[in-house]
């Protein structure tokens, strides 16, 4: 692997490895390879009918041929959501670091497993098979050398990048529990999660960098750990040449793998073992690891990568998701790895060094998939057109939207600009709002269950438009159709299963999936109650859903962002939705605030393009739209122009912040360290007051 693709002293490390054949190969598995994933006998509708009735009879075999196992499972699953039990693939034994790396390795050692896309602009590196399994076994028997057996916990706090990958992998392949923290969080964040998982180990790097900018990661480690007594060891990569204060309990990683073989026997897992933690985060509250398992996640993650995109064997998959989220778990690195794809990984920021970053990427490295999050389409939709028109995106064959629904401006710039109105453009559903990084447990008859609803639960994507039958229409900004063995339900306020077409409703699900997660680390009621509970014998989601004539299913947005307006309940990305199709508002953040008359009132936030006009009559004319497209008692009654959103880095509004502002509790943000920039939030401050200063004169 080159060496400057895992941190500068890696460089040394592996410059040996360049031709050294694939020694670390585990023996050969009883059962499955992944190197050809065919898809299921029959046709689309027969499978989807078959998964929905039969769930063994379509998930059984499939698991069997995709997989590489070293014990057959005997039991296909063993699930009852009224209890809460989750089980898939019960018996079996494998391991998903020989079903990522070895299986591939074997066949063509050379194929490129990962391409790091640095943040220095124009600077790829790639990383082979071979290359990635032998990191991973040099990681993999530090990690044994320095304490760590299976089912140990080991926090990563470090971004995207090859030794991030190898570290998961290296976890997986000794039976050792990751939880990854994105690389981001304060030391206090940070902390929390290192005590709940009780980690033995983090693993992190000197510095990172991000869109031009350094970040401190071993300080905010050395912070973190002084609260974190199960702390034994952190092992301390290099991204940058610069020294950085190493303690007692710090070890120089680089060093520690040079001294290790390249061979790590694999240990067989039980199908039904933890895999990895991953935490759901907010301004309150203990943060909750959810707990996913071995095979039934990565056969979901694996089958609905290639379903959903269209992988074909020879693609460039561009996901450029943080690893720290569940997204990047899924579609960065098993899914892809599992398939023998070719993963990029994306280490910066969409606007740096200029609102062509993306798009130049793709002309570079070819990429046949691209995977991003609206929030970052609606900003790139601020720029003129020729900065994505300036590179050659013929490589492209399939758009992905992630994390929230997509808004119908962003949809057509996506599908007519970028992807030339050629490409494939799927919006896909797992649990809304998983970049957000904040919960709303302030908002109405939520409290209890709103700082889960992120999809760390469904493990991987649960509605999209593809897969489908061949030549199926597509219909913007909608998720349209559940994919295999995902069965939804639309539920009204009293509990009861709504039928037909022309309804919304509760989205819920109706029979578990292999990719669910299955507890909540330490405090299996509490999974219980926040997913089991409001609606007994059924998944609740979180999210509110619309079920047209001919069943597909448009996502409303997250039933904890419903605001009452005089007894009309409103999704605020409803009204987002409307005032974003406006072609002088590239983004809009939509907040409920208490109102003395009618309950709650809406609040918009939005943001206008340099060439917008005056900023009144684009307020008049949203007011229009709004009343037009959904009811005059949705128009917000308070609309503020602002330079900027809060985001967090990944991409994400923090909406939780706004509403602080409007209801009076800026001195009390909580926690902001996974905020782009916090400068965002004076100049929102200083709007807001000369907004009401002149609201206030005009009564």
């Amino acid at each position: 692997m080159a060496a400057r693709c895992l941190g500068r002293g890696v460089v040394r490390l592996l410059g040996g490895l360049r031709g050294v054949g694939a020694r670390g190969l585990a023996a050969p598995r009883l059962w499955g390879s992944a190197s050809a994933l065919a898809a299921p006998a029959g046709s689309y509708q027969e499978r989807i009918a078959l998964a929905a009735s039969e769930p063994a009879a379509f998930w059984g075999p499939l698991a069997r041929d995709v997989l590489v196992w070293d014990t057959p499972y005997h039991t296909v699953s063993d699930c009852d959501f009224r209890s809460g039990r989750i089980g898939w693939f019960l018996g079996g034994q494998l391991n998903v670091s020989v079903n990522c790396l070895d299986q591939h390795v074997r066949k063509s050692p050379e194929s490129v497993a990962l391409i790091w896309e640095q943040d220095e602009p124009g600077t790829e590196v790639r990383i082979t098979y071979r290359e990635l399994l032998e990191t991973t076994c040099r990681l993999a028997n530090t990690l044994k050398r320095h304490g760590v057996h299976r089912g140990d916990r080991v926090a990563i706090y470090m971004p995207v990048s090859p030794l991030a990958v190898a570290a998961m992998l290296a976890c997986a392949r000794i039976g050792a529990i990751h939880t990854v923290v994105f690389a981001g969080f304060s030391a206090g964040s940070l902390a929390a999660r290192i005590n709940d998982a009780k980690c033995k180990v983090v693993i992190t790097f000197n510095q990172g960098l991000r869109g031009g900018r350094v970040v401190e990661l071993k300080k905010i480690v050395d912070e973190a750990i002084k609260l974190c007594p199960t702390v034994q060891h952190v092992l301390v990569a290099h991204r940058t040449d610069n020294k950085v204060h190493m303690g007692d309990l710090d070890i120089p990683l680089e060093q520690e793998m040079a001294k290790e073989e390249p061979v790590c026997a694999p240990e067989s897992m039980g199908s039904e073992d933890t895999l990895f933690l991953l935490y759901t985060s907010g301004s309150t509250g203990t943060p909750k690891g959810l707990v996913h398992t071995q095979a039934g996640y990565l056969l979901y993650a694996a089958v609905t990568h290639r379903f959903v995109f269209d992988y074909r064997p020879g693609d460039v998959f561009g996901c450029v998701a943080d690893i720290g989220w569940i997204t990047g778990h899924s579609y960065v690195v098993y899914g892809p790895l599992c398939n023998g794809a070719t993963s990029v990984l994306f280490e910066s920021t969409p606007v740096y060094p200029d609102a062509g970053r993306y798009w130049e990427m793709v002309q570079r490295l070819k990429i046949n998939q691209f995977y991003g999050a609206p929030t970052a389409f609606r900003l790139l939709l601020k720029f003129e057109d020729s900065w994505v028109k300036k590179y050659d995106r013929s490589s492209l064959r399939t758009l992905g939207s992630v994390g929230e629904p997509i808004n119908h401006e962003a949809w057509e710039w996506l599908h007519r600009v970028v992807g030339d109105s050629r490409c494939t453009l799927v919006d896909t559903w797992w649990q809304t709002g998983f970049w957000r990084q904040e919960t709303t447990t302030d908002v109405i008859n939520m409290a209890e269950v709103s700082s889960f609803k992120k999809p760390e639960k469904t493990g991987g994507i649960c509605i999209s438009p593809r897969p489908s039958e061949e030549g199926a229409e597509i219909l913007p900004c909608m998720a349209m159709r559940p994919l295999f063995g995902i069965v939804p339900v639309l539920m009204d306020e009293k509990g009861n299963v709504l039928k037909g077409g022309d309804v919304s409703g509760a989205l819920c699900l109706s029979q578990a999936w292999p990719g669910m997660a299955r507890t909540i680390f330490g405090d299996h009621q509490r999974f219980l109650d926040a997913y089991f509970k409001a609606y007994p014998g059924y998944y609740f989601t979180g999210d509110g859903a619309y079920r047209t004539e001919d069943g597909y299913y448009q996502i409303t947005g997250r039933m904890d962002d419903v605001i009452n307006i005089s007894g009309h309940r409103l999704g605020t990305a409803e009204i987002e939705d409307a005032m974003a199709d406006h072609p002088a508002v590239p983004e809009t953040a939509v907040i409920g605030y208490p109102h003395d008359i009618k309950g709650e009132a809406a609040f918009a936030f939005i943001v206008l393009k340099d060439d917008a006009g005056d900023a009144d009559v684009v307020v008049k004319e949203l007011r229009s739209v709004v009343a037009s497209k959904i009811a005059k008692y949705a128009v917000p009654d308070q609309v503020l122009v602002v330079k900027r959103l809060p985001k967090t880095r990944s991409g994400k509004v923090m909406r939780r912040l706004l509403r602080k502002i409007v209801t009076g509790g800026a001195q009390d943000l909580g926690d902001i360290t996974t905020m782009e920039d916090p400068t965002v939030i004076t100049e929102i401050l200083s709007a807001y007051q000369e907004y009401k200063d002149k609201w206030g004169a005009a009564q």
